[in-house]
């Protein structure tokens, strides 16, 4: 992507050139750091896998008894589910407990095509190809995952958005899958609702266990998993982790993959949320995570708030302007996003002045200041982070 290497390159050359705070006072506040650090990632999974499983409710329920109403009870329950996971990605990017499953969670775009029927296509996917998938399983799942392409994908969130959604055919709303696909019936979807089902039901049991699995690197008291290893680690390790997570997140991944790349493609199939219309939720809690990070805010899924020292604590005694930048920056980030009108699809079409594309060229622009300002932060405190 352009620019990114530039970015890429100030991070690998940062110097380190100011002191670093070698006192004991220097060295605890960085262990506090790194202990809320890891409070917010657990917080953060802890309430997505608490969604997830009213998400699995809700559609168990539409499943025993399908309904338009409790079919629009699961797509409430998978948007809710979707904030803290977004908010949660700023733990990625650094080899953390998410990297290596991240794949199975929330791999996108997605072929549709290669899950269920789409216009045109009546016989297509592995609902409706029995032939090829005689079985549908939670391991005939899992080993279709991406094995034909990187757009070959088989569980996670937006597999299970294509199925309670569908394709998104419109230009004033989301997909329009009907709850009848989920009936059986001689002809149409309802040929193979049996097999549709068991597909739903299975990707909404993987989620949970796949959330759960990660939730758990990072619990309390657990002198095994990752959490444990990343507090027993040199605070100034642990902070170059969590900084990379930061800079690939807001550089790499929402700067580039699901901002800059749409923008120029004009391609619905580069948006993360396609198929639910909620693409702009996704870059909204993207940047929010990224906030949290910064300041040690978050506001977990009961409306309570979970404050602790952020990384702008390690500069606000020695770099007071710099931190002040970077909040600010981090600030303009987030209005400049939460600013893209919805739905993304729409606004990342038409002429460069029309008023969808201009907020997604200034969010653009924020994001590159922000990363800017991160930059800084890192050579003062003399972390040497290379982005993707």
């Amino acid at each position: 992507m352009a620019g990114l290497g530039l970015l890429g390159w100030l991070f690998a050359g940062s110097t380190g050139r100011a002191a670093r705070p070698d006192s004991a006072e220097g060295t605890g506040l960085k262990a506090a750091v790194v202990a809320h650090y890891a409070d917010l990632m657990q917080a953060e999974y802890d309430d997505a896998l608490a969604l997830a499983g009213q998400l699995q409710t809700n559609i168990e329920i539409m499943l025993a008894r399908p309904s338009a109403e409790h079919l629009a009870a699961a797509r409430t329950a998978w948007i809710r589910c979707r904030t803290p996971y977004s908010q949660s990605e700023v733990g990625r990017f650094y080899g953390g407990p998410m990297d290596g499953i991240e794949g199975y969670i929330n791999a996108w775009p997605i072929d549709e095509n290669y899950l269920d029927y789409t216009v045109g296509m009546p016989d297509v996917g592995i609902i409706n190809e029995v032939r090829a998938f005689p079985v549908i399983s939670s391991e005939v799942l899992l080993g279709a995952n991406e094995r034909e392409g990187a757009k070959t994908v088989s569980t996670g969130f937006h597999a299970i958005e294509f199925l309670l959604w569908g394709q998104d055919l419109y230009a004033d709303g989301p997909g329009r899958r009907e709850y009848t696909d989920y009936v059986d019936g001689p002809t149409g979807p309802g040929r193979t609702a049996a097999r549709r089902r068991q597909y739903l039901h299975l990707l909404a049991e993987l989620l949970v266990n796949q959330l759960r699995t990660v939730a758990l690197e990072w619990a309390p008291n657990n002198p095994h998993n990752y959490r444990a290893r990343l507090l027993a680690q040199d605070p100034d390790a642990a902070l170059t982790a969590i900084i990379t997570g930061l800079g690939n997140l807001g550089s790499a991944e929402l700067y580039g993959e699901r901002l800059l790349v749409p923008y120029t493609t004009r391609s619905q199939e580069n948006e993360e949320s396609c198929f639910s219309d909620t693409t702009h939720l996704d870059l909204l809690n993207n940047e929010l995570g990224f906030q949290n990070i910064c300041e040690g805010g978050y506001q977990r899924a009961d409306g309570t708030t979970l404050s602790g020292p952020g990384l702008l604590a390690l500069l606000e005694p020695g770099e007071p302007r710099l931190a002040k930048a970077l909040r600010a920056r981090v600030a303009a980030a987030v209005v400049a996003v939460r600013a893209i009108p919805a739905p993304f699809d729409q606004a990342m079409l038409g002429r460069d002045q029309d008023r969808g594309r201009v907020a997604i060229k200034r969010a653009l622009g924020a994001l590159q200041a922000q990363t800017a300002a991160l930059v800084q932060a890192g050579d003062k405190l003399g972390w040497h982070v290379n982005l993707k």
